[in-house]
């Protein structure tokens, strides 16, 4: 595979914060007596945190308060940078550092604000992205492709010159309306979730076995 650079998501893909999302979510939702269940959570990774919770308020059937679904928003995003844990995806560290070695650009994107970025990536992994666009960055997030066109736009190629490496629903379709190449792992959600990628994988280590770059 020819490209100048690798364009990773963060959550899933880099860092292992999901589980923390999901019990920062549930465990607000719980005082208004609700579970979020596993597929509701991280089906909608990367989507923009007040549209998650108009939607969670949908499924519930909750009548909508923009009030109420502020506060929730709020209490999540507190809890989970207080219950956040410093944890990777295996391989992941490893595979960032050889792709740099090797010449290639890497950009992150991510729907996560881009002061959460800062304190839950280290300086040694932060620096190894020539490109970050965050959840702070753009007007629409995935699965929306601005956020993947505005990093094409930072990096100066053209979409045939860059591969994304994704994990959830809205980050793959995010990717290919923007014309990306995107692979997928199976690191929060089974292959039958991730279809619209162009290539599914078990793990990173098995994505570096079947994919030479």
């Amino acid at each position: 595979m020819k490209v100048k650079a690798i364009i990773f998501d963060m959550d899933g893909v880099i860092t292992n914060t999901m589980p923390d999302h999901y019990k920062a979510w549930n465990a607000v939702f719980a005082q208004e007596g609700f579970h979020l269940s596993h597929l509701e959570v991280y089906s909608r990774e990367g989507q923009p945190g007040n549209i998650s919770v108009k939607e969670f308020f949908a499924t519930k059937k909750i009548p909508f308060e923009q009030d109420k679904a502020r506060w929730i928003l709020q209490n999540k995003e507190r809890l989970f940078e207080r219950i956040v844990r410093r944890r990777f995806i295996p391989g992941s560290r490893r595979f960032l550092r050889s792709l740099r070695r090797k010449g290639f650009q890497l950009a992150l994107v991510t729907g996560t604000s881009r002061h959460e970025v800062h304190r839950i990536l280290p300086e040694h992994i932060f620096g190894l992205f020539s490109v970050i666009i965050t959840g702070s960055d753009v007007k629409k997030g995935k699965p929306h492709p601005e956020p993947f066109l505005k990093a094409l736009q930072k990096l100066k190629c053209g979409s045939h010159e860059a591969v994304v490496i994704e994990n959830a629903p809205f980050g793959i379709q995010s990717a290919k309306s923007a014309g990306l190449r995107c692979l997928a792992l199976e690191t929060s959600l089974p292959k039958r979730y991730l279809k619209k990628a162009d290539a599914v994988f078990a793990s990173i280590k098995e994505l570096q076995k079947k994919v030479k770059f």
